[in-house]
């Protein structure tokens, strides 16, 4: 029976180690995708043209919702990620620094996706992210009567354990005439 202990108390000795070294790199990599944007916000504020700028923090937007999934992954154990940890600070960062202050559009999220895996989560919150930068993009122009825009954006996420639906909406122009999705070359 003593060795049977011992074997025990040495498995979960090493699971703990396991552990740690798994949040430790989600820690890590967590670290140098905020160097990395970072370093593009600096190389942005360079930039003349408006075009390159609003690409690279386009770009910055993309790499700290990676961060963000690699940082809820490093707080705890396992590889599943409570997804709304991941929505809330996601959408913050895109009202913060994608939508121009002078804009009165707010980001509302309702229901809940529950915990993902992270092989999930990482790329879900990408996509997300290109879709709330594409609705701060062309979902809001400034009015011909010079007013600023209004409005607001919407992000449903319901998980019944074998579907996960998300519906990004908002109540902006919509689509431009002639928009097909088959030939469209955006992200």
């Amino acid at each position: 029976k003593a060795l049977a202990r011992m074997r025990d108390e040495r498995a979960d000795r090493m699971l703990v180690t396991k552990d740690a070294t798994i949040r430790e790199i989600h820690h890590r990599v967590k670290n140098n995708l905020q160097t990395i944007a970072a370093l593009l916000r600096l190389q942005a504020r360079r930039m003349d043209s408006p075009e390159a700028r609003t690409a690279i923090e386009e770009s910055v937007a993309r790499i700290s919702s990676i961060a963000m999934v690699h940082e809820i992954l490093s707080r705890g154990a396992g590889e599943d990620v409570p997804f709304v940890e991941v929505l809330r600070p996601l959408l913050r960062t895109v009202e913060e620094g994608l939508v121009p202050h002078d804009y009165r559009v707010k980001f509302r999220i309702e229901g809940d996706a529950g915990k993902l895996p992270a092989f999930i989560a990482t790329p879900l919150s990408i996509v997300i992210t290109e879709l709330v930068q594409n609705i701060v993009e062309h979902a809001y122009p400034i009015e011909e009567d010079g007013d600023t825009p209004e409005g607001e954006v919407i992000l449903e996420v319901a998980n019944d354990g074998h579907t996960l639906v998300v519906r990004v909406t908002d109540d902006g122009v919509g689509l431009p005439p002639g928009f097909d999705l088959a030939t469209t070359t955006g992200l």
